[in-house]
């Protein structure tokens, strides 16, 4: 699941990119509200965590510039201000939830989890393709000759191209998506992983693979 963090200090900004990621969230880190603005137009986020007192623009004017738009990501609004008016002015502007500082951490993966819940719901059924079925809340792929329990990011990988059978999906997509645009990792990276997942599916006797289309991406078809 990917998230933007929009928040203008730079240390708290760190630690809970570092709790998020140790949680299995992919997240981008956007240190004032137009810089939030513009992640939000070009990426495809499952969640928003806003700091309402930021630089350029502040978290309730990004949340009404994107409820504007028809964006509806779930947002996470965060403050060190505790009044009442700032928590309506929040909500009513489409906030999903709302956490003062300070907060623990294990409150703010709570919020996460149930503003994203509507989203977790959707994908917690079991996708299949062929012989194969990937349970997206075991994170087990399987066939009728045994499973594999996916690593994170194998999983991210698995289900994006399982719900997208024969699509092509780029590298750069998948990149995008997984790493994040923050992410220091080479493109070559996806390679490595499309090559864990070939393995796993030969080994579990699949008849779905993995194929590039060079210069274009990958795509997963069915043996005939």
């Amino acid at each position: 699941m990917r998230l933007l963090l929009a928040e203008d200090e730079q240390a708290l900004s760190k630690a809970l990119k570092a709790i998020l990621e140790r949680n299995n969230y992919s997240v981008d880190t956007a240190y004032d509200g137009q810089e939030a603005l513009d992640y939000l137009g070009a990426g495809n986020y499952d969640g928003a965590i806003l700091d309402i007192m930021m630089p350029k623009k502040d978290g309730i004017t990004v949340l009404k510039e994107i409820r504007k738009k028809g964006n509806l990501i779930p947002v996470l609004l965060l403050t060190a201000k505790s009044e009442i008016d700032d928590k309506v002015e929040g909500l009513d502007a489409g906030a999903n939830d709302y956490l003062t500082k300070p907060f623990n951490s294990r409150e703010l993966l709570a919020r996460i989890r149930a503003m994203t819940r509507t989203q977790t719901v959707q994908t917690s059924s079991k996708l299949q393709v062929g012989n194969v079925t990937l349970d997206c809340a075991t994170y087990e792929l399987s066939t009728a000759s045994g499973s594999y329990r996916l690593a994170n990011k194998e999983f991210q990988m698995m289900e994006m191209l399982m719900s997208n059978p024969k699509n092509l999906i780029s590298s750069e997509r998948f990149m995008e998506k997984i790493w994040g645009y923050d992410s220091e990792s080479e493109i070559n990276v996806v390679w490595v992983y499309i090559s864990y997942l070939r393995k796993k599916l030969n080994a579990l006797h699949a008849n779905i693979r993995i194929t590039a289309m060079r210069n274009a991406g990958y795509r997963l078809e069915e043996d005939i």
